[in-house]
């Protein structure tokens, strides 16, 4: 059985890619990788959709973008999708066994993440997915400051998606990788980093550090962002 999970960090629920043209990211994740993401669904009340491919276990990953069949949110969509010029690796996202104690465990560390509540989504065959999650991008710098999230009595994409691909890189570029890995230590994850300049080594990420990086392969290649 091959192992698609070699790169995951503790605790990894998924990474989520954003992206300006959701179609074109996944089409060129499939030209690189052999592995076509699968659609996700939509929702409703920002305006977005998303499509995911499996890392194993309890991990994975989502490409996510507007929704041109949605009407216009009343809110700014997440992850910066208004303002994107390219893709990015917007974030990440942890699902602790006990979150409301890892949102306190951050808290204490100096990081608010914002409170757990309800969200959900409509998957393609129909069924409701619900779980509670902290508001993506509340921790601040660049993103680097994971989410968390609560699938309680649903069933993660981890386990539901098909499309299989191994996360060989997930990396924090950093010009301050000590006082990163003490806020990742209270969720009890970690992750690479690499420390550099004042700049994204891409740059995107709006040019700054942190900033997030990775690596996806499949059986035609590997896909690096």
């Amino acid at each position: 059985m091959t192992d698609h999970s070699v790169g995951v960090p503790p605790l990894l629920d998924h990474i989520v890619v954003a992206a300006p043209d959701l179609e074109a990211v996944v089409a060129d994740f499939e030209r690189a990788t052999g592995v076509r993401p699968v659609k996700g669904g939509s929702h409703e009340r920002f305006g977005t959709r998303n499509f995911l491919i499996s890392f194993g276990g309890d991990a994975y990953m989502e490409f996510v973008g507007i929704d041109p069949e949605l009407p216009e949110p009343s809110v700014p969509r997440p992850f910066n999708l208004d303002d994107l010029a390219d893709p990015v690796v917007s974030t990440w996202v942890l699902h602790p066994e006990d979150p409301d104690a890892a949102v306190e465990s951050i808290r204490a560390a100096g990081i608010d993440v914002g409170d757990l509540s309800a969200a959900s989504r409509l998957k393609p065959d129909g069924e409701l997915l619900t779980w509670r999650l902290t508001p993506p991008l509340q921790g601040g710098l660049n993103g680097v400051i994971p989410f968390l999230i609560d699938w309680e009595d649903s069933v993660s994409p981890a386990h539901s998606v098909e499309p299989r691909a191994t996360l060989q890189s997930f990396v924090i570029h950093a010009n301050d990788p000590d006082a990163l890995g003490g806020y990742l230590a209270a969720l009890g994850t970690g992750v690479d980093m690499c420390c550099r300049g004042d700049e994204c080594p891409s740059g995107k990420c709006q040019g700054e550090l942190p900033c997030l990086g990775l690596a996806v392969s499949g059986p035609e290649g590997t896909w690096t962002l």
